[in-house]
């Protein structure tokens, strides 16, 4: 009997019903485990995010430490809940999850040696994290690259800079970090003006001036204090005043006094420096007649 034949009675209408059925079933469980999944973590979000908000009451945490905090919840219920899915999954298809869960520690300790980096961006990325190194939206300069911090997770820290790149930085990478959001900034300016200017003059007027600016900025913390001449150039002298301004407003502070400053020389007939250069002509001499 050929074999197409034996085929043929093995593989009833019934049969081939029931396995079909079989399928769908299966198929429907696991649309069923993704819906549900997709919900959780709908749902998880919107929990974390009521829990973790940021308040102005005294023991609450600060907006920044929030948004670190709940972007870790996030990541971590993200990661959990996939890894439920998954199992679940592979057990409605019929894959035994204790052996795959016990190969995969087989596998995970064969590979432990390869994954050194991952073991070492997350355990860097608990430190950074638990003590409080930095938090989201603060100026923050790591492994050679400078910006605002746009996110923080176990293995990776996500980082703005001015010019809009966005830098994800592995954890593991970080050994320095240099945080600008914390405590007051300095704001310095140097100004010069020309040698054939009165000094004291010119002192008097960045003092008056300063004295107006420090109430009409609110972000200047402390100061302006005038230092007085620092640098004797080519093209004049140096005068430098230095203020403590706010995190992430020692450059707008900066600005705001330059322009102040510079007014303010203009109305007194303080001449700003420009290059000047003395050329000595040597006499020729004429020959005895």
């Amino acid at each position: 009997m050929p074999w197409q034949d034996k085929l043929g009675k093995v593989l009833t209408f019934e049969a081939l019903f029931a396995l079909g059925l079989g399928v769908l079933s299966k198929l429907l469980m696991v649309l069923m485990v993704i819906i549900m999944a997709r919900v959780i973590l709908h749902f998880g979000y919107l929990f974390s995010g009521r829990v973790l908000k940021p308040r102005e009451d005294k023991g609450y945490l600060a907006e920044g430490r929030v948004e670190t905090l709940r972007g870790l919840v996030d990541s971590i219920l993200r990661y959990l809940v996939y890894f439920v899915a998954a199992v679940t999954i592979l057990d409605t298809l019929g894959v035994g999850v204790t052996s795959v869960l016990a190969g995969a520690g087989i596998v995970g300790l064969a590979v432990g040696f390869g994954a050194q980096n991952l073991v070492k961006d997350v355990i860097t990325g608990f430190f950074i994290i638990f003590e409080n190194q930095y938090t989201v939206g603060e100026y923050i300069s790591i492994a050679g690259v400078s910006g605002i911090v746009q996110e923080i997770g176990l293995r990776v820290t996500k980082v703005k800079a001015f010019a809009g790149d966005l830098y994800i930085i592995p954890n593991g990478n970080i050994s320095q970090v240099t945080n600008y959001s914390r405590g007051n900034m300095r704001a310095l300016i140097d100004i010069t003006i020309a040698h054939e200017e009165d000094i004291d003059k010119a002192l008097a007027v960045l003092e008056e001036t300063s004295r107006h600016l420090a109430d009409q900025v609110p972000e200047i913390v402390e100061g302006p204090n005038v230092l007085g001449a620092v640098d004797l150039s080519e093209y004049g002298v140096v005068l430098r005043v230095i203020a403590q301004a706010q995190p992430m407003h020692q450059w707008g502070v900066e600005r705001r006094l330059r322009k102040a400053y510079k007014e303010a020389f203009a109305a007194a007939g303080i001449e700003a420096p420009y290059p000047r250069r003395v050329v000595l002509l040597k006499e020729s001499k004429t020959p005895n007649s």
